[in-house]
């Protein structure tokens, strides 16, 4: 099954100009598309989240055919703005909408992220393709060019030099395949690195 063709429009919602993906349905194609799938939430100090000044971070991977994908997302209101000291409700809630974000990243409902409103090759001819032009490549390089977002926009947010060790961690598998892929991005994303850590040492 081609994750990227599926049309998940039947079964998103809109919220906040923001649309989401229903996780149960998400994960329900993901077991049609590889019975051995399986997701881990990552624990920080014994707790599903990431402790962000009163805020949280909560961090989910998602392995598909063998191969890993982290997304984090900050426990957020219905406007979207941070939550300060979240119950557990709304930790669980955002840690499914970054369940359904890690599945995007493996290519279910990824046009959704990329601002399109159909899945690749909906309503167009099929056009012969390069291998090096593959699907498959093209999703893995949108996947990547998703998560190098997704450090802009949080590292900042990282409040201890253990937190950015923590994150580097989390995510080596992706680091590694960003910079064999798109080294430019990789040096960029090493460089956020070494100004957040910067940023800490002053604040010290």
């Amino acid at each position: 099954m081609e994750l990227l063709s599926l049309n998940v429009n039947e079964h998103t919602e809109k919220k906040a100009n923001l649309t989401y993906l229903s996780w149960a349905w998400a994960w329900q194609e993901a077991l049609k598309a590889d019975p051995t799938v399986n997701f881990m939430v990552h624990m920080f100090e014994g707790k599903p989240f990431m402790d962000v000044n009163g805020s949280a971070m909560v961090w989910v991977t998602v392995t598909m055919f063998h191969k890993p994908m982290t997304c984090f997302l900050p426990v957020m209101d219905y406007k979207n703005k941070c939550i300060q000291n979240p119950d557990a409700f709304e930790v669980n809630k955002a840690i499914m909408r970054c369940l359904t974000k890690a599945l995007a990243l493996h290519g279910l409902g990824l046009y959704i992220y990329s601002g399109e409103d159909l899945p690749e090759g909906a309503e167009k001819p099929p056009v012969a393709r390069p291998r090096e032009q593959s699907e498959d490549a093209e999703k893995d390089m949108e996947s990547l060019r998703l998560f190098v977002q997704g450090i802009r926009d949080f590292i900042g947010h990282c409040s201890s030099d253990a937190d950015l060790v923590s994150f580097w961690k989390n995510n080596q598998t992706q680091l590694d395949e960003l910079k064999a892929a798109l080294p430019d991005s990789f040096a960029e994303v090493v460089d956020l690195f070494k100004q957040a850590k910067s940023a800490l040492k002053e604040k010290s």
